[in-house]
C-alpha cells in the first residue's frame, strides 16, 4: 500500500496544497468564512442569484411539493414535471430543439464524450480547456489531442492530419482560468470543413454574455446548426446547482440511452429544477444585472490599469491578476485575507506552472464601493516591498 504522507508533504512544499474554508452563512460578497468577516472575489455566482429572494422561495415551494430528494434516476421514477420543465426552457432559451439535464457539469462532459465516442475515435481540444473536458476525452478512449490555446490555425493543422476518422472537438466557451472567449465562428467554421462534432462548455458564459444572457453562443451568433452539442451548468450565472446539454432531439435521446452518468445516477432534487425555472426567468426579466456586472468589471480594470497591475485580457467577471510564481500568488492572497479580502491564489496544476494568478472573479451582487474596496487592498499591497507587487 503506497504512503500517502510523503505525497501530501511534496504538495505543501511546492505551494499546491489546497485546503478548504468554512463558509457560514448565504453565498453573497460579504461573507463569514472561518469564523471571521470577509469581502469576497471568488463566487462563480456571477448574477447574485444564489441567494436571490425569489430563488430561495421557489427552492422553498419545490421542497413543500416535491421533498427533499427525487429518491431514484431519471428513468426510473426521479423525473418530475419540474425537471421537465426546466428542460424544455433551457433548450428554449438556448435556441435548441432539446436539453437533458445533468447532476453536475463535470458529469455533463464526461457523458457526452462517453455516448458519442470510442476507442479509435478522436477528440481534438484547445490546450485550456478545463478539466472535466480532458477527462470526458480520456474516459472516451479515445485519441486526445489538444491544440494551442484560442488558436483556429492549429485546431485546422489537427483537422487536416485524419480527416476519416470520427472526430469532436470540444472548447470552453469562457476560460475560467485566464476569463477570455474561444474564436467559437471560426473554429465551427473547421468543424463544419471537416465533419467533427463541435461542443462548447458554457458554464462561464450562460446567464452573463449575450443580449439576453444566453451566453457565448448567443453573444458570438452560433445556432445549434453550427454548434451541435451545447453544456452550460447551472450553479454559476444561474445561482444553483446542476448542468444540461442542449442539441438535436437526436443528440439528446442518444445521451438518454448511452450516457452513463445520465442513466447510473440519482437526479438532481426537484426543487433544484424549479428554483432554476425562477432563476431563468430573472435571467431574462432583469437585463440591468448584466450591465452592473459589466460596469464592475470596467471599473476594476480601470483601477487595476491605474496601479500598474497586469491583468489578462477578459472582459468577463473573471480577472486574472498575473503573478507567476506559485508561493507569490499564495503570499499575496493570505495577505489580502489579512485585510479580509478574499482572493483565491490559483496553482498549478490548475494552470500552468509559471502562472500562477490571482482570480478575482465579480459578481452583480457586488457594489461600486466593493471594487473600490479591493482595489485600495491592491494598492496597499503594491505599496508594500514585501509584496513583490511594487
Amino acid at each position: 500500500m503506497k504512503d500517502l504522507a510523503p505525497l501530501l508533504h511534496q504538495r505543501r512544499i511546492e505551494h499546491r496544497y489546497r485546503q478548504r474554508r468554512l463558509l457560514d452563512g448565504p453565498q453573497q460578497p460579504e461573507q463569514i468564512i472561518d469564523g471571521r468577516p470577509v469581502l469576497a472575489f471568488c463566487s462563480n455566482d456571477y448574477l447574485g442569484l444564489a441567494s436571490h429572494p425569489a430563488v430561495i422561495a421557489a427552492f422553498k415551494a419545490g421542497v413543500d411539493r416535491y421533498g427533499v430528494g427525487a429518491g431514484s434516476a431519471h428513468l426510473v421514477n426521479g423525473h418530475t414535471r419540474a425537471h421537465h420543465q426546466l428542460e424544455e426552457a433551457l433548450a428554449t432559451f438556448t435556441g435548441r430543439d432539446r436539453a437533458l439535464l445533468f447532476s453536475t457539469g463535470y458529469m455533463a462532459n464526461l457523458g457526452v464524450a462517453q455516448a458519442l465516442l470510442s476507442r479509435g475515435d478522436r477528440v481534438l481540444q484547445d490546450r485550456l480547456n478545463h478539466a472535466s473536458l480532458l477527462d470526458a476525452a480520456r474516459i472516451s478512449e479515445a485519441r486526445l489531442q489538444r491544440y494551442r490555446h484560442a488558436d483556429p490555425d492549429d485546431l485546422a493543422r489537427l483537422l487536416d492530419r485524419d480527416p476519416e476518422r470520427e472526430t469532436l472537438v470540444s472548447t470552453d466557451g469562457v476560460f475560467s482560468m485566464d476569463g477570455d472567449v474561444a474564436p467559437l465562428p471560426a473554429l465551427a467554421d473547421l468543424c463544419t470543413r471537416a465533419g467533427a462534432w463541435f461542443m462548447v462548455d458554457d458554464a462561464h458564459g450562460l446567464g452573463v454574455l449575450g443580449a439576453t444572457g444566453a451566453g457565448t453562443l448567443e453573444q458570438q451568433g452560433l445556432d445549434q446548426a453550427r454548434v451541435p452539442i451545447l453544456m452550460g451548468t447551472l450553479g454559476k450565472g444561474l445561482g444553483t446547482a446542476g448542468a444540461f446539454v442542449a442539441g438535436s432531439e437526436e443528440l439528446i435521446e442518444t445521451l438518454i440511452q448511452a450516457a452513463r452518468t445520465y442513466i447510473y445516477t440519482t437526479a438532481m432534487p426537484a426543487a433544484v429544477a424549479a428554483a432554476t425555472l425562477v432563476a431563468l426567468q430573472v435571467v431574462r426579466t432583469e437585463p440591468e444585472r448584466r450591465e452592473h456586472l459589466r460596469m464592475l468589471v470596467r471599473q476594476f480594470r480601470a483601477g487595476a490599469e491605474e496601479l500598474g497591475l497586469t491583468l489578462m485580457d477578459s472582459d468577463t467577471p473573471i480577472q486574472p491578476l498575473q503573478v507567476g510564481d506559485a508561493a507569490a500568488a499564495m503570499a499575496l492572497s493570505e495577505d489580502l485575507l489579512a485585510r479580509g479580502l478574499l482572493v483565491p491564489a490559483i496553482r498549478p496544476p490548475t494552470v500552468p506552472a509559471g502562472t500562477a494568478r490571482l482570480r478575482v472573479t465579480l459578481s452583480a451582487a457586488h457594489t461600486p464601493a466593493h471594487v473600490d474596496r479591493l482595489l485600495e487592498g491592491l494598492r496597499a499591497l503594491c505599496l508594500s516591498p514585501e509584496s513583490g507587487m511594487g
